[in-house]
């Protein structure tokens, strides 16, 4: 097998070669972490199929390889073993369930398909948080709206969308008419990497099925009472398309907890980040401010409010995180509020519209 050629197809360029060569060591290979077993990792692009981790990463478990990443490994002893991962071009990473650490769910990602069913209205909150956290970690977000073929208004659902998608694309999809497949398909060229993400029963493995044109990976069905999906998928998987690319299929999230997303929510909400800009003061906390372009905007109808208050909620979701993960960031933010609040008495006592009486 020309491995070489392998490696391409799976997103091997000019750049990571030139790190693999920095490492000095002739005798390691490249390859890409295709699935994470129990102490080992499948790997792609290499004459080693499974490999173990070089005992240097049991001293940092947050740098273990994820499924997406390239690593560079050597033959040893009947099998392979990992010794380096290579930098991450993009990281898909969420805060880990009931713990103050991040969790990696794909590597090295192009585009993230953010997959919605049409069984109903889709939940514009979840979208607007997923799209923060794909813009924070580098990659295009692109949204798919599955199961038009049983939606009763598929258009107004792909309306809905694009009210949040901040121009990002938005796709109807059929894994049982094949709709949208090639548009899909269109998005992964050769070289580019792909991943699915999105709540149980929403139709990720189905897509991924009919973008591979069979069915490697399972699926299942959804509850009727709830329209809830089941776990059919119980890992993360990397998978090279016939005609080029690779997707990542991941198991049901029903929410992406933020991690380091604060530059991803400024650039989801470009538009509110842009009001924010215009207000005459700079550390306007868009309630009773004159000058407040904010306030403005929500009065007018310019700015809906559902969005708005998606906006606030990820913010004090965000700034909570940062808190947790460094004191000095909570300092910095109880002194932040603490000098806003008496600013904003001190514009109280001199203008007469902030006053009560």
């Amino acid at each position: 097998m020309d491995f070489d050629t392998v490696r391409v197809r799976l997103g091997w360029n000019q750049e990571r070669q030139s790190q693999l060569e920095a490492l000095g060591d002739p005798s390691l290979v490249a390859a890409r972490v295709s699935v994470e077993h129990r102490g080992a990792y499948g790997l792609a692009g290499c004459m080693v199929d499974t490999a173990r981790l070089a005992g240097r990463f049991r001293a940092d478990d947050a740098g273990w390889p994820s499924v997406g990443d390239w690593v560079a490994a050597r033959a040893e002893g009947g099998g392979g073993i990992i010794h380096h991962l290579l930098p991450r071009a993009s990281l898909l990473e969420r805060k880990r369930p009931g713990a103050n650490r991040a969790q990696v769910v794909a590597a090295n990602v192009d585009v993230v398909f953010i997959v919605t069913s049409a069984e109903r209205p889709p939940h514009l909150p979840r979208i607007e948080r997923t799209m923060a956290v794909v813009a924070a970690g580098g990659a295009r977000p692109v949204i798919v709206l599955t199961k038009a073929d049983i939606a009763a208004d598929p258009e107004g659902h792909l309306r809905a969308l694009a009210s949040v998608s901040g121009g990002a694309r938005c796709l109807a999809s059929s894994a049982v008419t094949g709709a949208s497949v090639d548009g899909l398909a269109a998005e992964l060229p050769s070289g580019t990497t792909g991943a699915f993400v999105g709540p149980s029963g929403a139709g990720k493995s189905s897509l991924v099925n009919a973008l591979l044109g069979d069915q490697r990976l399972a699926t299942g069905a959804v509850r009727l009472i709830d329209a809830k999906g089941r776990h059919t998928t119980s890992r993360r998987e990397l998978v090279e398309l016939p005609g080029g690319g690779c997707v990542i299929d991941t198991p049901g999230i029903r929410e992406l907890g933020l991690w380091q997303a604060g530059d991803g929510i400024e650039r989801t909400f470009d538009d509110v980040t842009a009001l924010a800009a215009a207000c005459r003061f700079r550390d306007c906390s868009h309630r009773e401010e004159p000058g407040c372009a904010v306030t403005a905007a929500l009065a007018s109808g310019d700015l809906e409010k559902d969005r708005y208050a998606s906006f606030e909620k990820l913010r004090r979701e965000q700034s909570f995180v940062e808190r947790q993960q460094d004191p000095r960031a909570a300092t910095a933010s109880r002194d932040r509020w603490r000098a806003i609040n008496m600013q904003h008495r001190a514009r109280r006592r001199v203008d007469p519209k902030l006053r009560d009486d």
